[in-house]
């Protein structure tokens, strides 16, 4: 590789992992070499002055040391889930009470017995109601346009926050794939993605015997030592701490946080047998062993029609789930610091003639649990139809600058990304401090 060619994150990424699986068959990239890429080619931070936000004075912040993301792909509807409704935009599902102060469909029983332990934004609106643009509107932030990037919260994090692990990654993608997470920051900074959490983590064993290995790295290290002599760069210098990291990885007992075997059979049985339910129980193990953010994607939400059917599905894979992360989580003592958010990419059409809905951005809902937010709360509200937002709107920027703020990020220091513009966390959303205890 030409050593200019090294100043390309993505580049330097590729040819470090095209090393790895050649010399030692490992496919993932350690934390601790990722902290040396960051360090090395970091987005730029500009001189704005400090502010409330970015002090972090306010109840709830910095409260969520780590962050699970449920995303319902394909758009949930809001009235058949956390917004009931009566007369001619009423659905199937009849609405129910729960230990909290607000009501849910009957469609999520188990929800309902945690009610007390949540808090429910009937408010989300946004302009697009395309599901790729949404979507990506609605893990980023910000709207998609021209050719750059945006990152995901997960980089972020990462971004001000430095590595959550020594050894294991700081973000993880569950059954989707990572799409770039890291958006303009380090390709390093991108999620793990995992496309089947049963499987556990591929390629994370050396084919290699240990033997073969230490001689291929002393070999190595001969090699290279003229010429890190010569090449006094930290991005060339950056590969020498590789292989250390990555045997270092390789040996590590961290691993067995992927290993979703190691859960009773019970338990398993709690959260459902899907690859949701299991992707659940996955980020579980994942956050108590020190990853900061857990995506995880559970699709199938593009009711047009049908709806009955397929919330029977869906929703009961999704209020199964939940439930059993919330109590797991409280269970052991991690829900106050992990913060849980149910969001979309939009909602669906009060009109409802007996088959499905249409998509409808103007209004939708989002769920929040643990990390310092409230308990048996409603936050915002829909008018009486689910049309539009009555009281307390919330963008997908907001939920952005809301979820930072629990996890104690500045939302008002601006990052200059490669090309030169500056980018905030929700590109300027104002985080919801009304959501917090």
């Amino acid at each position: 590789m030409n050593p200019d060619q090294l100043r390309d994150p993505l580049a330097r990424r590729s040819f470090v992992e095209f090393c790895a699986r050649a010399a030692f068959g490992l496919t993932v990239l350690p934390a601790g070499i990722q902290q040396a890429f960051g360090a090395a080619k970091g987005a730029g931070k500009s001189a704005a002055p400090a502010s409330s936000a970015s002090a972090g004075k306010g109840p709830g912040f910095g409260a969520a040391k780590h962050v699970i993301m449920l995303f319902m792909d394909g758009g949930m509807s809001h009235i058949d889930s956390y917004d009931p409704k009566t007369g001619p935009t009423k659905g199937p599902g009849s609405a129910i009470s729960t230990k909290g102060d607000f009501q849910l469909t009957s469609f999520f029983p188990e929800t309902a017995k945690v009610g007390d332990k949540i808090t429910v934004v009937r408010s989300m609106s946004a302009k697009v109601g395309v599901h790729d643009s949404a979507r990506y509107l609605m893990r980023t932030g910000f709207e998609k346009r021209g050719t750059i990037v945006h990152p995901v919260l997960g980089a972020w994090a990462q971004h001000y926050l430095g590595p959550s692990s020594k050894t294991l990654p700081s973000s993880v993608c569950i059954n989707q794939s990572a799409a770039h997470g890291n958006g303009f920051f380090p390709a390093t900074y991108s999620p793990l993605p995992l496309l089947d959490p049963q499987s556990g983590l591929a390629n994370s064993r050396s084919l290699v015997p240990e033997d073969k290995n230490k001689a291929r790295l002393e070999l190595l290290g001969k090699l290279n030592a003229d010429y890190l002599q010569k090449a006094a760069d930290e991005n060339v210098r950056a590969y020498t701490d590789f292989y250390d990291s990555t045997m270092g990885l390789m040996k590590s007992s961290d691993l067995k946080a992927f290993d979703l075997s190691a859960e009773s059979a019970e338990n398993r049985d709690r959260y459902g047998k899907g690859r949701f339910g299991q992707g659940c129980l996955l980020a579980r193990r994942l956050v108590e062993n020190g990853v900061r953010f857990v995506e995880v994607h559970s699709g199938g939400w593009d009711m047009h029609k049908d709806l009955e059917d397929a919330m029977e599905d869906r929703g009961g894979e999704l209020d199964k789930a939940f439930a059993a992360l919330v109590q797991d989580l409280d269970a052991r003592g991690l829900l106050s610091s992990t913060l849980v958010i149910i969001t979309t990419e939009f909602g669906r059409k009060p009109s409802f003639d007996g088959g499905g809905r249409g998509h409808h951005p103007i209004v939708f809902s989002s769920v929040l649990a643990g990390g310092g937010v409230k308990g048996g709360y409603a936050y915002g509200q829909s008018d009486d139809k689910g049309h539009s937002v009555k009281s307390d709107g919330v963008s997908p920027g907001d939920l952005h600058a809301t979820i930072g703020w629990a996890a104690g990020l500045r939302l008002d220091e601006e990052v200059i990304t490669p090309s030169g513009r500056p980018m905030t966390v929700g590109n300027k959303g104002k985080p919801a401090i009304g959501v917090f205890a």
